[in-house]
Protein backbone atom coordinates (compact mmCIF):
# COMPACT_ATOMS: atom_id res chain seq x y z
CA UNK A 1 0.00 0.00 0.00
CA UNK A 2 2.77 2.45 0.91
CA UNK A 3 4.59 1.76 -2.34
CA UNK A 4 1.55 2.77 -4.44
CA UNK A 5 1.14 5.94 -2.39
CA UNK A 6 4.68 7.10 -3.21
CA UNK A 7 4.14 6.51 -6.93
CA UNK A 8 0.86 8.45 -7.01
CA UNK A 9 2.47 11.95 -6.80
CA UNK A 10 4.93 11.03 -9.56
CA UNK A 11 2.13 9.71 -11.75
CA UNK A 12 0.09 12.87 -11.09
CA UNK A 13 3.02 15.08 -12.10
CA UNK A 14 3.53 13.08 -15.30
CA UNK A 15 -0.15 13.33 -16.18
CA UNK A 16 -0.29 17.07 -15.45
CA UNK A 17 2.83 17.65 -17.53
CA UNK A 18 1.41 15.69 -20.44
CA UNK A 19 -1.83 17.68 -20.31
CA UNK A 20 0.21 20.90 -20.43
CA UNK A 21 2.15 19.91 -23.56
CA UNK A 22 0.99 20.85 -27.05
CA UNK A 23 0.43 18.01 -29.50
CA UNK A 24 3.03 17.75 -32.26
CA UNK A 25 2.30 19.83 -35.35
CA UNK A 26 2.89 18.24 -38.76
CA UNK A 27 3.24 20.59 -41.73
CA UNK A 28 3.89 20.04 -45.43
CA UNK A 29 6.81 21.92 -46.96
CA UNK A 30 5.98 25.63 -46.73
CA UNK A 31 6.80 27.93 -49.64
CA UNK A 32 5.40 31.24 -48.32
CA UNK A 33 4.94 32.73 -44.86
CA UNK A 34 2.63 35.72 -44.34
CA UNK A 35 2.70 37.52 -41.01
CA UNK A 36 -0.06 39.95 -40.04
CA UNK A 37 1.33 41.83 -37.06
CA UNK A 38 -1.85 43.57 -35.86
CA UNK A 39 -3.84 40.33 -36.00
CA UNK A 40 -0.94 38.39 -34.37
CA UNK A 41 -1.15 35.60 -36.93
CA UNK A 42 1.27 33.78 -39.22
CA UNK A 43 -0.16 32.15 -42.34
CA UNK A 44 1.68 29.20 -43.85
CA UNK A 45 1.16 28.61 -47.57
CA UNK A 46 1.94 25.77 -49.96
CA UNK A 47 1.34 26.88 -53.53
CA UNK A 48 -1.94 28.78 -53.57
CA UNK A 49 -3.27 26.89 -50.54
CA UNK A 50 -3.30 28.15 -46.96
CA UNK A 51 -2.27 25.08 -44.97
CA UNK A 52 -2.02 26.41 -41.41
CA UNK A 53 -2.45 29.54 -39.31
CA UNK A 54 -0.36 30.13 -36.20
CA UNK A 55 -2.22 32.40 -33.81
CA UNK A 56 -0.95 34.49 -30.90
CA UNK A 57 2.47 35.22 -32.35
CA UNK A 58 4.58 37.48 -30.17
CA UNK A 59 6.45 40.49 -31.50
CA UNK A 60 8.90 43.12 -30.35
CA UNK A 61 8.19 45.28 -27.31
CA UNK A 62 7.17 48.11 -29.72
CA UNK A 63 4.97 46.16 -32.16
CA UNK A 64 3.45 49.10 -34.08
CA UNK A 65 5.29 50.36 -37.13
CA UNK A 66 8.18 48.94 -39.15
CA UNK A 67 11.63 48.27 -37.78
CA UNK A 68 13.89 51.19 -38.68
CA UNK A 69 16.87 51.10 -36.32
CA UNK A 70 18.85 48.77 -34.14
CA UNK A 71 17.35 48.70 -30.66
CA UNK A 72 13.91 50.10 -31.58
CA UNK A 73 12.32 46.75 -30.55
CA UNK A 74 10.08 46.74 -33.61
CA UNK A 75 9.41 43.83 -35.92
CA UNK A 76 10.21 44.55 -39.60
CA UNK A 77 7.55 44.99 -42.25
CA UNK A 78 8.08 44.06 -45.89
CA UNK A 79 9.18 41.11 -48.00
CA UNK A 80 12.19 39.11 -46.86
CA UNK A 81 13.22 35.45 -46.90
CA UNK A 82 14.19 32.77 -44.44
CA UNK A 83 17.90 32.41 -45.14
CA UNK A 84 19.19 30.06 -42.43
CA UNK A 85 18.23 28.19 -39.28
CA UNK A 86 19.90 27.88 -35.88
CA UNK A 87 19.48 24.57 -34.02
CA UNK A 88 21.54 25.96 -31.09
CA UNK A 89 19.34 29.01 -30.50
CA UNK A 90 18.78 30.47 -27.02
CA UNK A 91 15.08 30.31 -27.95
CA UNK A 92 14.56 26.58 -28.59
CA UNK A 93 15.09 26.79 -32.38
CA UNK A 94 15.18 29.75 -34.73
CA UNK A 95 14.85 30.70 -38.39
CA UNK A 96 16.65 33.84 -39.57
CA UNK A 97 14.74 36.51 -41.52
CA UNK A 98 16.89 38.32 -44.11
CA UNK A 99 16.32 41.76 -42.54
CA UNK A 100 17.78 44.31 -43.20
CA UNK A 101 17.27 44.74 -46.93
CA UNK A 102 19.33 47.24 -48.91
CA UNK A 103 16.46 49.76 -48.51
CA UNK A 104 16.33 49.18 -44.74
CA UNK A 105 20.09 49.80 -44.48
CA UNK A 106 19.92 52.92 -46.67
CA UNK A 107 17.07 54.37 -44.59
CA UNK A 108 18.99 53.89 -41.34
CA UNK A 109 22.34 55.05 -42.76
CA UNK A 110 20.76 58.25 -44.13
CA UNK A 111 19.85 59.04 -40.53
CA UNK A 112 23.23 58.11 -39.11
CA UNK A 113 21.94 54.91 -37.51
CA UNK A 114 22.28 51.15 -37.85
CA UNK A 115 19.32 49.17 -39.17
CA UNK A 116 20.09 46.30 -36.79
CA UNK A 117 19.73 42.65 -37.69
CA UNK A 118 19.44 39.13 -36.30
CA UNK A 119 15.66 39.10 -36.68
CA UNK A 120 14.34 35.58 -36.25
CA UNK A 121 11.24 33.46 -35.96
CA UNK A 122 11.94 31.55 -32.77
CA UNK A 123 10.48 29.56 -29.91
CA UNK A 124 10.41 30.44 -26.25
CA UNK A 125 13.52 31.00 -24.09
CA UNK A 126 15.38 27.79 -23.31
CA UNK A 127 15.31 28.68 -19.59
CA UNK A 128 11.47 28.63 -19.62
CA UNK A 129 10.38 25.17 -18.50
CA UNK A 130 6.88 25.26 -20.03
CA UNK A 131 4.37 27.59 -21.60
CA UNK A 132 5.06 30.98 -23.09
CA UNK A 133 6.43 34.31 -21.96
CA UNK A 134 3.35 36.59 -21.77
CA UNK A 135 2.76 39.46 -24.20
CA UNK A 136 5.15 40.99 -26.71
CA UNK A 137 8.67 40.55 -25.41
CA UNK A 138 11.19 40.13 -28.21
CA UNK A 139 13.68 42.71 -29.48
CA UNK A 140 11.96 42.66 -32.89
CA UNK A 141 11.74 38.93 -33.59
CA UNK A 142 8.60 36.82 -34.01
CA UNK A 143 8.11 34.30 -31.20
CA UNK A 144 5.88 31.23 -31.40
CA UNK A 145 5.46 28.20 -29.15
CA UNK A 146 8.19 25.58 -29.04
CA UNK A 147 5.91 23.07 -30.75
CA UNK A 148 5.25 25.56 -33.55
CA UNK A 149 8.93 26.39 -34.11
CA UNK A 150 9.75 22.67 -34.21
CA UNK A 151 7.25 22.21 -37.04
CA UNK A 152 8.43 25.36 -38.84
CA UNK A 153 12.06 24.32 -38.53
CA UNK A 154 11.24 21.07 -40.36
CA UNK A 155 8.86 22.52 -42.97
CA UNK A 156 10.46 25.83 -44.00
CA UNK A 157 13.47 25.54 -46.34
CA UNK A 158 16.10 28.23 -46.84
CA UNK A 159 14.93 30.76 -49.40
CA UNK A 160 11.28 30.67 -48.32
CA UNK A 161 9.74 34.15 -48.77
CA UNK A 162 8.21 35.83 -45.73
CA UNK A 163 5.85 38.81 -46.08
CA UNK A 164 5.35 40.83 -42.91
CA UNK A 165 2.49 43.33 -42.96
CA UNK A 166 1.31 45.83 -40.36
Amino acid sequence: MRRGFRLAPLLLLLLLGAADAEPALQLPQIDLIRVHKAARIMELWTGDRLVHVIEHIQLGDEPTGPKRFEGDERTPEGRYEIDWGNPQSRYHLSLHISYPSAQDRAYAQARGRSAGGMIMIHGQPNALRAGRVPGDWTDGCIAVSNTEIEALYQAVPEGTPIEISP
